[in-house]
């Protein structure tokens, strides 16, 4: 397996790294990090209540609310594909908002390229497929809508401005493989230089990057030099989403409530930290943890997070993961398979790289988003059959959406 390959396993845990209480993070749950006077205590979370740092005891939704008042941010991560998260985000948004309506929305999953489509959406203009469309949604993003959708109802029924805090990731790239150094002029204005000096903030995505499986070849002198570029990369998505937070909070003078994947916001060392450092603007975090269904509780730091939100284990995500990679070619109409899946529901069916799509359940598709919009209408146990050009021959694939942990074959 190639560094680049490696590099975007591993980008691809930090974004949708998921706070799961099992042996394999309780390090990350644990580490000794963070708030200096809450770093070396613990708490014990439980799935179904809210945990205070502050004292390590359970307290009331509406309390939590409460103390959150006189928050300029209010930062709330995610696993990209829990809905139950996703629910908690949502809950939280519309508490806030009532408890005053002077409220925006930050958003990791868009770049400030979209800002007038978020726009458009929050005054009403557009319905959900057209924002699906003209936002690009599976082409910027890739999970399903449905994850969000109570997010960006609740956002478009109270007219509450929702603010893009990425940028293209081309720019995080050209960060990841040659420094920010590298950027023109004019790239360096859209992304701050990014502070690499936080010894605890290395620490920690140290800490996740070594709990990523990684095959024994890539391990060595060269895992440290790909490190060093992954934590570049990281450490400028947190300085420009924290600078963009700031920008989007000051324009509409009111409070934001930021949404991000939890590995930009753990032990308020991520984009909470650098916006902080910034404006000095009082902030609340909150990260949910998964407790597994054979344990009471799990372990955490009191350091992790203001509030530790304890969700039940799932036994699959709401929505599948199709895992399919699609690519256009100049001078050809049909979509192109990009690679031969790793991932979701197509990891053992027979795509290979370079298979020409003619037709998804007897129609063609000529746009990615289109593709995709296609497929996530799609769950659990159906089915859907592709027609491909492979080696100037055509193939039927038959692509079962089946649930984790069941025999395909059957």
């Amino acid at each position: 397996m190639s560094f680049k390959k490696i590099s975007v396993v591993f980008i691809f845990v930090i974004v949708t790294f998921m706070l799961f209480g099992d042996e394999k993070v309780d390090r990350t749950l644990l580490l000794k990090i963070g708030d200096k006077n809450l770093k070396e205590k613990t708490m014990a979370v439980s799935a179904g209540k809210i945990y205070s740092a502050r004292n390590g005891k359970s307290i009331a939704f509406s309390k939590m609310i409460k103390e959150m008042e006189k928050s300029r941010f209010v930062y709330v991560g995610e696993t990209h594909n829990s809905l139950p998260m996703h629910q908690v985000q949502a809950k939280i948004i519309q508490a806030l908002y009532e408890q005053d309506k002077d409220l925006c929305i930050g958003l990791e999953m868009f770049p400030i390229t979209q800002k007038d489509v978020l726009n458009k959406w929050s005054l009403g203009i557009l319905s959900q497929d057209e924002f699906i469309r003209e936002s690009r949604w599976y082409i910027t993003w890739n999970y399903n809508f449905g994850y969000y959708k109570k997010i960006f109802c609740t956002a478009k029924h109270n007219k509450i401005p929702v603010y893009a805090l990425n940028v293209p990731r081309a720019l995080i790239t050209k960060i990841r493989m040659k420094g920010w150094e590298a950027l023109s002029e004019e790239e360096k204005k859209i992304v701050p230089r990014p502070d690499l000096s936080h010894e605890e903030h290395r620490m920690l995505i140290r800490t996740i990057f070594e709990s990523t499986e990684l095959p024994p070849q890539m391990k060595g002198r060269g895992l440290d030099v790909m490190f060093e570029g992954l934590y570049r990369a990281q450490s400028a998505w947190d300085e420009v989403m924290a600078s963009n937070a700031l920008r989007g909070s000051e324009r509409e003078d009111r409070r934001m409530v930021v949404l991000a994947g939890s590995g930009h916001l753990l032990y308020n060392l991520g984009i909470n930290r650098r916006a902080y450092e910034k404006g000095h603007l009082p902030f609340k975090t909150v990260l949910c943890v998964v407790v597994p269904k054979e344990k009471e509780s799990v372990q955490v730091s009191r350091s992790l997070a203001n509030y530790v939100w304890g969700i039940e284990e799932e036994e699959k995500p709401v929505f599948p993961s199709i895992g399919l990679r699609f690519k256009k070619f100049d001078g050809l109409e049909n979509l192109v398979i990009e690679r031969k899946p790793i991932d979701g529901v197509s990891k053992n069916a027979n795509f290979e790289k370079g298979d020409v799509i003619l037709s998804v359940d007897g129609e063609r598709f000529m746009d990615i988003n289109e593709l995709r919009i296609y497929l996530s209408r799609f769950t659990w146990n159906d089915e859907v059959r592709f027609c491909l050009l492979r080696s100037a021959k055509e193939i039927e694939v038959l692509l079962k959406f089946v649930p984790p942990n069941t025999d395909s074959t059957s």
